[in-house]
């Protein structure tokens, strides 16, 4: 062998246990008796002969032959004079007459989109600047810290007035102040692996280690993400190791045999979203995916990894259709048992090697322990995704007022398995695309009903136990759903009641972010309490949250109806005084004004189960929030 590729990197890759093979495997820059050009390293066990061709060789590989170094199938050689910046790709030859090309799939950097070649690249020379904000990181626990996450389509955010595309480095000088002075915590973007149709958002790649070159160099990217740590925000990568693209120049059947995905068209094919499924089970694709998880968080700084559709991986029958036979694992259950394995694994790694990563599983089933540690039987994940939460209150939102009285428990049961999973709260681009609706739509009544609940949502979100996540464009209160192919709509901040709802979601994140018993036992039993979920005729609902420390509690009350209550008695759980210090009703953020102001005296009568009640007003479809005494202290 040579110093570039060891025996022991061959074995490791294929025990499924090198998790940095990125570093050895695809293209790499190197000098060899003092002749600067490229190694070349590619796993294609069926191939009889793999050849680089490129623009360099004219796209002839007849003296550009890899030579096999494993009986498993790697191959690997070394050739002078190639510069960087060229275009390549393997010419596979297999079992066919015809050899066929394929993009490398360790490549770092791909041609711009329709192109679907490979780019040679040096070893990156960018200079990080961020190592208080990954310091800081390491004295933290996320499950106690505020986490408010910015979900965002770089491709639609803003687009420049031509249509094209803002780079990674114009982002950086917009969307970072425009995400700092919001209030959010984290900025989560969707996926960036190198991927061919505009329309998959990323979610169907061909590149899982090219950062997609639609918005720049991947120095660019590291430029980003910098920024955004100098201006303390977090962030995170929208990762997609359930299934890959079909494309020819892709992963499916690489060497003309199916190695990436499963051998088995049953367990290999997403025929909903047209894809292929990871062989989770085979250890080099292992080996490939926990790596490319490593190299996102390792070389890009990514401060966390939001694990996509880990429910279309976890069920071997996820997308059958009905009356389909169906598959069954080795216990006679419909888990797929190679996934939860590996996934089990791919945490257990990244928690060895970044202890402080957010690992967040995308996830919609009712499998328990998914953010359980792995040596108690869990997943490992730190959060899970509360699709449960997020289907409950839309269908209870999307309800006119008069009727949500029938549906009340899609209030009061989301707080049953609250703690069973460290969750994330999550409106989510899923919920505002495809006919869904946006948001804003989604909401009964006339326009000022609309924008009262859209105001009422999130503040019940941002109150409710777990993380909170919001789709890009949910700030501005938008009419229509999402336009993938178009930026927001931003015009619509020169209108009073958008620009109102814009002012009203800054305010509410900012509060959110300075009100430790909103956040800081999201995941403890300790941190809510319900004092009123009964009031099903008027529904409204009211509830306690805790902090870490005496006195950091506030009671929230929430009317889900247009009605207005005046002397509404709520129990309370000290004697004291009592102070309204959010309202969503306010007339700056579009609302009718039903404010309490002033301090409210607590009343030495029995209500809701406490020994203490307030009377105060009831705004319509709003949310109000009141500060407590100093615990056991009247002031």
């Amino acid at each position: 062998m040579n110093e570039f590729i060891t025996e022991h990197d061959i074995y490791l890759f294929h025990q499924g246990t090198h998790y940095f093979s990125y570093q050895f495997l695809g293209s790499h820059s190197a000098t060899v008796d003092f002749k600067k050009g490229y190694f070349f390293t590619v796993w294609a066990p069926n191939a009889s002969e793999v050849r680089v061709v490129g623009d360099f060789n004219k796209w002839d590989g007849s003296h550009f032959k890899l030579d096999k170094i494993s009986n498993q199938g790697l191959w690997h050689r070394f050739f002078p004079s190639i510069p960087a910046g060229s275009s390549y790709k393997y010419e596979i030859h297999s079992g066919s007459d015809i050899p066929f090309l394929k993009a490398d799939p360790y490549a770092f950097q791909s041609e711009i989109r329709p192109a679907t070649a490979s780019v040679l690249t040096t070893d990156s020379t960018f200079q990080w600047d961020d190592t208080q904000w990954r310091r800081s990181q390491k004295e933290t626990n996320p499950l106690k810290m505020p986490i408010n996450i910015y979900e965002v389509h770089i491709g639609s955010w803003r687009t420049h007035a031509d249509g094209t595309l803002y780079s990674y480095k114009e982002l950086a000088k917009e969307l970072i102040p425009y995400v700092k002075s919001l209030g959010y915590t984290h900025i989560e973007l969707l996926p960036l692996g190198e991927h061919p149709f505009d329309l998959s958002w990323g979610y169907q790649q061909t590149g899982y280690y090219s950062v997609t070159s639609r918005y720049g160099h991947p120095n660019d990217l590291k430029y980003f993400i910098n920024e955004c740590h100098l201006n303390e925000l977090g962030v995170i990568l929208d990762w997609v190791p359930g299934h890959f693209c079909k494309d020819d120049h892709g992963l499916r059947l690489f060497d003309g045999t199916p190695i990436y995905e499963y051998a088995d068209p049953r367990k290999a094919e997403k025929r909903n979203w047209g894809t292929l499924t990871f062989d989770f089970g085979r250890p080099e694709v292992q080996s490939f995916l926990i790596s490319n998880a490593l190299y996102w968080l390792k070389e890009f700084h990514f401060d966390g990894l939001r694990v996509d559709a880990v429910a279309s991986m976890l069920y071997l029958n996820f997308d059958n259709y009905d009356g389909e036979e169906k598959l069954y694992n080795s216990y006679g259950g419909e888990e797929n048992l190679e996934a939860a394995a590996f996934l089990r694994k791919l945490n257990e790694v990244v928690f060895d090697y970044k202890p402080h990563t957010l690992m967040m599983a995308e996830d919609s089933t009712d499998i328990p322990l998914i953010t359980s540690p792995t040596y108690a039987g869990g997943l490992g994940f730190n959060f899970k995704w509360n699709m449960g939460w997020m289907n409950d209150t839309l269908d209870f939102m999307e309800r006119d007022p008069v009727y949500r009285k029938w549906h009340h428990q899609c209030l009061t049961f989301p707080i049953m398995y609250t703690y069973s999973e460290n969750f994330l709260l999550p409106l989510s681009h899923d919920e505002v695309v495809h006919g869904k609706k946006s948001l804003l739509n989604k909401m009964p009544g006339d326009q000022w009903q609309q924008f009262a609940n859209l105001r009422l949502l999130y503040g019940y979100m941002m109150t409710h136990p777990g993380k909170k996540l919001l789709f890009m464009g949910g700030e501005l209160g938008l009419y229509s759903e999402w336009k993938d192919k178009e930026q927001l709509d931003w015009h619509l901040i020169d209108y009073p009641l958008h620009k109102a709802m814009f002012d009203f979601v800054k305010d509410l994140n900012h509060f959110y972010k300075h009100e430790p018993s909103l956040f800081e036992c999201d995941h403890k039993v300790h941190g809510f309490e319900w004092i009123d979920p009964h009031n099903i005729d008027q529904s409204i609902i009211v509830f306690l949250r805790r902090g870490d420390l005496a006195g950091e509690e506030l009671i929230i009350v929430c009317n889900f109806t247009p009605n207005v209550y005046y002397d509404y008695k709520v129990g309370v759980p000290y004697p004291g005084t009592y102070k309204e210090v959010f309202n969503s009703d306010a007339d700056k953020y579009g609302g009718s004004n039903q404010l309490n102001v002033g301090r409210y005296f607590s009343f030495p009568e029995k209500w809701h189960g406490h020994n203490q009640h307030i009377k105060i007003k009831i705004p319509p479809l709003a949310i109000s929030v009141f500060s407590t005494p100093t615990k056991g202290v009247s002031t």
